[in-house]
């Protein structure tokens, strides 16, 4: 029988005082902190502008169980486009887990509308999570005595020009595809919606689209699916197992505009076989912070002639009318022009 020595670590770990802890904050700013306008928390009951600064407590639901909602909503020169659907789908993915309000909610559209005027930037993403609050480390969801607000203003990055100009690549995940139960929900366990962007970046492809067990498209990491197919039918993946995206759901009223004038012979929510996908005229993804960009290759098929299409470039001259002109969408914040 052999003796195993257990030598005792000579490691000491340095005490970090709240002074120091300050300090460290303000030497450890990175590049993507510039992006970072504002934030709001139900706990401070008040908003900040330094990112360091910008942290939720370690015992929050939130961090240690991905027990919280949210939604992300655009502002476009000074008005937020979709305010009103993009919250009410923080609602329903809160009751679709018993996640009660904080009273500071009651004041949300308040809320937005001071963070980007202090924020001072017209053009900007706006995130909202509503939390199971701080409490035990536990699974428990009834340790954590209140729900919390939280949200962050974050400066507008367009998509690569390239991305818009020359089309993206596309690939099938192999990660598993959600349950329809928590598809639907907008909830901040994002496990797997990371796992398929890291696979596609580690594959050289640009986005991922998963496959349910029928073989059909499901959703991208961000981002819902449409296809015009070889006969000219616009189809969007349902929203049974996937969730309900407000700009796919924009897309299909527009649809009603590209069948008029020719561009398209139908549209519809439907299953798309990947085999369908394959042949397809064309595809593209669409989400709050991409919009809508046109896919040139699906795993290793070109699809259509290589090139963005007439469908996705008639739906982007579409967007940006509605985006900028549509004021029954758009909620002005109240900033003064430049």
């Amino acid at each position: 029988m052999g003796w195993v020595f257990i030598s005792r670590c000579n490691l000491k770990i340095k005490r970090i005082k709240k002074e120091e802890f300050l300090k460290i904050l303000d030497s450890g700013r990175c590049w993507f902190h510039d992006n970072y306008l504002t934030m709001y928390s139900s706990l401070w009951k008040g908003y900040i502008t330094d990112p360091e600064l910008m942290l939720i407590p370690i015992d929050d639901h939130l961090v240690h169980r991905g027990d919280g909602v949210f939604d992300v909503m655009r502002c476009v020169n000074g008005k937020i486009y979709q305010l009103d659907a993009h919250l009410r789908r923080l609602e329903r993915s809160a009751k679709g887990i018993s996640l009660d309000f904080p009273d500071d909610y009651k004041n949300i559209k308040d809320i937005i509308k001071e963070l980007i005027r202090a924020g001072g930037i017209r053009d900007c993403i706006i995130r909202v999570i509503v939390s199971r609050g701080p409490g035990s480390f536990t699974v428990n969801p009834y340790d954590c005595p209140e729900s919390q607000l939280y949200v962050n203003v974050i400066r507008f990055r367009s998509p690569p020009d390239r991305f818009i100009k020359e089309g993206v690549k596309l690939i099938s995940s192999k990660v598993p595809i959600k349950e329809p139960f928590f598809a639907r929900i907008k909830s901040c366990n994002y496990l797997p919606n990371v796992l398929m962007k890291m696979e596609a970046l580690n594959t050289g492809y640009d986005f991922a689209v998963s496959i349910d067990g029928d073989g059909c498209l499901g959703e991208g990491a961000t981002e819902n699916i449409g296809v015009v197919t070889k006969t000219g039918v616009l189809k969007l993946p349902g929203f049974d197992r996937t969730l309900a995206g407000i700009t796919a759901g924009r897309i299909y009223e527009f649809s009603k505009i590209l069948k008029e004038e020719k561009i398209i012979d139908d549209y519809c929510f439907d299953s798309i076989p990947l085999s369908e996908a394959y042949e397809a005229r064309e595809i593209f993804l669409a989400g709050t912070s991409i919009t809508i960009l046109p896919v040139v290759k699906f795993d290793d098929r070109v699809i259509g002639d290589g090139k963005p299409g007439s469908v996705y470039k008639r739906l982007s001259e579409l967007f940006y009318k509605d985006m900028t002109e549509n004021q029954d969408l758009l909620e002005d914040v109240g900033m003064e022009n430049d």
